[in-house]
């Protein structure tokens, strides 16, 4: 697995050996299979009513995140960090939904030497707003279909329609 940093000229590539998924279901296991081809161990980690979940039983190591919402378990960053230090994973793969798209959970993984292997935080800030992401794709030459800047109001979005 490898991260880049946010300025792509200065690529960094690191291989781990351990890599935490935080996710469940069909995401965590595509992320299960892709490791176990690599050769890096996979770190799951599940709620109670997750526990006969596929995820659980093809990782190489398994931890428990108790029972409770997905606020309580998959949510809970005190709970994977603390997982994330007994286990020894190197780095931390969110999956989608989650912690996927949360900076601040990015920021506290760098705070804590732990790589995140996803967007960096000013990245996940940048293009979480749509009309931030179009900006920028435009000054890049990407195509884009046509649309309209941020409107502000309903009476503005009635006229673009």
């Amino acid at each position: 697995m490898s991260q880049s940093n946010s300025n792509p000229s200065k690529s960094i590539k690191k291989t781990f050996s351990k890599v935490l998924i935080a996710n469940r279901g069909a995401i965590a296991v595509r992320i299960i299979r892709t490791l176990k081809a690599m050769g890096i161990t996979s770190v799951a980690v599940y709620a109670k009513a997750d526990t006969d979940s596929l995820h659980v039983t093809l990782a190489d190591e398994a931890y428990c995140l108790g029972e409770g919402s997905a606020t309580d378990t998959y949510l809970n960053q005190d709970l994977i960090f603390s997982i994330i230090k007994e286990s020894k994973a190197e780095a931390v793969h969110p999956g989608y939904g989650f912690l996927s798209e949360n900076p601040q959970f990015v920021e506290s993984c760098e705070s804590k030497g732990i790589t995140f292997i996803g967007p960096t935080a000013d990245q996940m800030r940048a293009f979480g707003l749509k009309h931030t992401a179009r900006d920028i794709a435009e000054k890049n030459n990407v195509p884009l279909l046509k649309g309209t800047g941020l409107l502000l109001s309903l009476e503005e979005a009635e006229r673009a329609a």
